[in-house]
């Protein structure tokens, strides 16, 4: 065993988590607070968690401990991570919500009725992809899930539930997703590389649920249709961000076109005014402060409890119960999981399990495209099904909006993609060489 492990170190994260989820728990279930997860000053609790690391180790002063956490935070693939979140949140700004409806509205017009809930699949799948956000997705098509639903018989936890699993298929991929940039910069590996091995796992995946799904609805009584207003016009923006990560383009630059080209169609049709625009702007790069604060706690947190010895105390732990690279695997997926069950956000899962995994991605010989493909796709199995999560609460809260009641227990036995991502996850580990590094 490593003379330098320490288990002590890990405190922080364990009153991080205790924190979290006795808030959460209480102010969901108790005091039956709406989104109570959500109400949690989250910025709050890891600053308590970096207290907490920064009296570990007395024989370390408090200028070399803030020396080691400038260090942390310093980081250049920390520093890039924060700066992409800003890009990215100003593109989702400049863009908007209408082009997700209008995806949905064109796909729901131009194909037979009974394979609707498979549209809706299908249409969160490129939505999330071009938006890089589950939560946005399924804000914008929950309530044309239940349309779908009203007008056609279909089940609306059925439904629902397509929304939810398309959402995270995207969530999983997108190349402006908050978990794909964490995952890409903290392992540092180039989003392409990461795109096409999770490709090969995400798509299997995707097409089993879309069978499933048809096979349901294929045998549903439906009636009615669905029609409203679309513009095509407002996608190219996302279709000009999906074909530059794909090809490999640099991600600011392929950043930039996509706040660009939104910025010029949307004056240009006069969907927004100029201020408008600029408030867009700013609101969207707003809602990423958060998620960028969180980046830059959690390196610091980290940084400590390395140098205190916790990473060594769970590599220890690791070894001892998962052997060889399979293992690692497998490992990495156990604890990216982990921290989201007990966290209930998968970015925030991602940047906790960033350091820790790229220990065991040296340790187990994976590669960095690997290693950050695991941990976004592990994150999102557990982030799609847990009953607490945004996702989940986001749709009930939409489904309810609409006069209808709906549990979280009802739409989880209906979200084949999650399930059917684990089972692809594993198959690749235990069945599929690993590609080689180039």
């Amino acid at each position: 065993m490593n003379k330098k492990s320490n288990p002590l170190a890990l405190l922080p994260i364990g009153v991080f988590l205790v924190l979290y989820l006795g808030l959460g728990i209480t102010f969901e279930y108790i005091l039956k607070i709406p989104m109570g997860f959500y109400n949690i000053p989250i910025v709050v609790v890891f600053l308590v968690a970096l207290l907490v690391a920064c009296f570990q180790n007395r024989k370390v002063s408090i200028d070399e401990k803030i020396a080691l956490m400038g260090k942390g935070v310093g980081d250049p693939n920390i520093v890039t991570m924060i700066l992409i979140f800003l890009a990215a949140g100003i593109f989702v700004g400049v863009v908007g919500r209408t082009s997700a409806e209008s995806v949905a509205y064109f796909m729901l017009s131009i194909i037979p009725a009974q394979y609707a809930v498979a549209v809706l699949f299908v249409v969160a799948c490129f939505v999330s992809v071009a938006m890089g956000t589950s939560v946005g997705t399924i804000t914008l098509l929950t309530p044309i899930a239940v349309a779908v639903s009203s007008a056609s018989g279909f089940d609306m936890p059925l439904c629902v539930a397509s929304v939810m699993g398309g959402a995270m298929f995207g969530d999983n991929l997108s190349f402006i997703s908050d978990t794909t940039i964490a995952a890409c910069n903290g392992q540092g590996c180039h989003m392409k590389d990461k795109f096409r091995e999770n490709f090969a796992i995400a798509l299997p995946a995707a097409i089993l649920s879309v069978v499933v799904i048809l096979a349901l609805s294929l045998t549903s009584d439906i009636s009615g249709t669905i029609s409203h207003e679309y513009s095509l016009i407002n996608i190219i923006p996302y279709i000009l961000v999906l074909a530059g990560g794909i090809i490999g383009i640099n991600v600011f630059a392929v950043l930039i076109i996509g706040i660009v080209s939104g910025s010029v169609i949307m004056l240009a049709t006069g969907s927004l005014a100029a201020t408008d625009l600029l408030s867009n702007m700013g609101a969207g790069a707003s809602g990423m402060f958060e998620t960028a604060m969180v980046a830059i706690l959690v390196s610091a947190i980290c940084a400590l409890i390395r140098e205190h010895g916790g990473f060594d105390a769970i590599l220890n732990g690791i070894r001892r119960v998962f052997k060889g690279n399979k293992g690692g695997q497998i490992g990495m997926g156990v604890l990216v999981g982990a921290l989201d069950i007990a966290t209930a956000n998968n970015t925030v899962a991602i940047v906790m399990a960033n350091p820790i995994a790229k220990e065991i991605a040296s340790e187990y010989g994976i590669s960095p495209r690997k290693t950050a493909s695991l941990l976004d796709t592990f994150s999102c199995v557990f982030q799609g099904v847990i009953p607490y999560g945004a996702q989940m609460l986001v749709a009930i809260s939409a489904v309810s909006t609409a006069g209808f009641e709906i549990s979280a227990f009802d739409i989880i036995p209906k979200l084949f993609y999650p399930y059917l991502l684990l089972v692809s996850s594993l198959v690749f580990i235990f069945f599929v060489p690993s590609r080689k590094e180039k």
